[in-house]
């Protein structure tokens, strides 16, 4: 073997392409990672607000979308969070559960990055940055790759490099364009987990709430999720914005529940019976930021005192609110996106391996595949398990 050829070439310096390189690496394989970055991990060090939500205790396949939605059950089965966390732990990274089951790092995202390069290193798989690649082309045992920095050549490949998410970190559609190019079927993909833009009028009228905070339960489409939404100079946003936005489509409409925790129609009547001069604004001061609850009033028009109000005026307000219609005019795309959906098409790929069918030494992993995660440490549990079943195998 030259020293330009390799057992494994990996594409791709994120969370997958490292974690199978140093599964590949303590196999005694020769791996090479390869990136057009400049710098390895660049989604891990942003993610989590710099201190990376590296993986989710009660992380579940039910926690995935996909197209074909059994084919991440083996990975998930077999490489665990708790596999994961046993391997933070050994490096002696102090970390967090914040919500339940998200582990964060307490210091800082760039532990884990850290960790996954030390054991690459021990592992003696070899990362090489800035390298870009100008052709791959199948040999007779493998692949060649024509690359900025030579001529490299592998028994297997492995296709890392992630989806169309957050293109300033150096996304790009390459890997749908290696699986077209060997004849496998990309799925349409589109941006989730990212927030709504709004058209002009509700947007002006939420203005003043940029920054403002509340938890709602959201629905739109057979899926609800009960977490806090933020309003932004943009639109919304907030946990519960971002996990709904990767079950809706252009046109659909959400419906919000503004006050989850109580029943709000009964509150309303047992208010009007107790104290009839109370008005809805007071209701809502009650269990909201006080500006959103004066411009969820202003919006809807609620004036005078409950004492004026008919069975039927208590019935629409707690329906207003309680299923309040919004339809967005957007999403903000890939630009704010945190994963990509779609992708390459699992029915393609061997659930225990992650290698093409008919095309065993040609592997997908992470992003790049139609398998999408909730918030919360899925997207990276999945990157993990994936890399892992690859490195295990290539």
């Amino acid at each position: 073997m030259t020293s330009d050829s390799y057992d494994i070439i990996i594409i791709g310096a994120g969370a997958a392409g490292l974690m199978c390189a140093l599964t590949a690496g303590y196999r005694g394989r020769k791996v090479l990672v390869i990136d057009h970055a400049n710098k390895p991990g660049k989604k891990i060090l942003m993610s989590g607000g710099g201190r990376c939500n590296f993986t989710n205790l009660n992380s579940t396949p039910a926690n995935f979308l996909s197209d074909n939605p059994h084919y991440c059950i083996s990975a998930l089965k077999r490489y665990t969070a708790q596999h994961f966390l046993d391997l933070v732990e050994r490096h002696g990274i102090e970390h967090e559960e914040k919500a339940a089951g998200q582990l964060f790092c307490k210091d800082s995202s760039k532990e884990i990055l850290n960790m996954l390069l030390t054991e690459c290193d021990w592992a003696g798989a070899e990362v090489r940055l800035n390298t870009s690649i100008r052709t791959i082309s199948r040999i007779d045992n493998g692949y060649r790759l024509e690359t900025s920095s030579g001529t490299l050549s592998c028994d297997s490949l492995v296709v890392a490099c992630g989806g169309l998410s957050i293109p300033t970190m150096g996304a790009t559609g390459f890997g749908y364009d290696i699986a077209r190019q060997f004849g496998l079927t990309v799925l349409p993909t589109r941006a989730g987990l990212v927030p709504f833009t709004l058209h002009p009028e509700l947007k002006q009228q939420l203005a003043p709430l940029a920054g403002v905070s509340c938890p709602v339960d959201v629905h739109c489409n057979t899926e609800h999720f009960r977490e806090p939404m933020l309003v932004t100079h943009r639109g919304l946003s907030g946990p519960a914005m971002l996990q709904i936005s990767s079950f809706w489509h252009p046109g659909d409409s959400l419906s919000i529940n503004m006050l989850p925790a109580t029943n709000i129609e009964q509150d309303l009547y047992q208010l009007r019976k107790s104290r009839p001069q109370s008005t809805v604004a007071q209701y809502l001061m009650q269990h909201l930021p006080k500006r959103f609850a004066q411009a969820l009033n202003d919006i809807h028009g609620w004036a005078g005192p409950l004492q004026g109000y008919k069975n039927s005026d208590i019935e629409q307000a707690a329906h207003a609110l309680g299923q309040w219609p919004i339809k967005p005019a957007g999403t903000e795309g890939y630009r704010t996106a945190e994963v990509t959906l779609g992708g390459v098409d699992t029915r393609q790929l061997s659930s225990k391996t992650m290698a093409v069918l008919d095309r065993p030494d040609l592997y997908f992993i992470g992003e790049v595949v139609d398998v999408t995660g909730h918030l919360g440490g899925h997207n990276f549990q999945w990157a993990w398990a994936s890399g892992v079943a690859a490195g295990s195998n290539a």
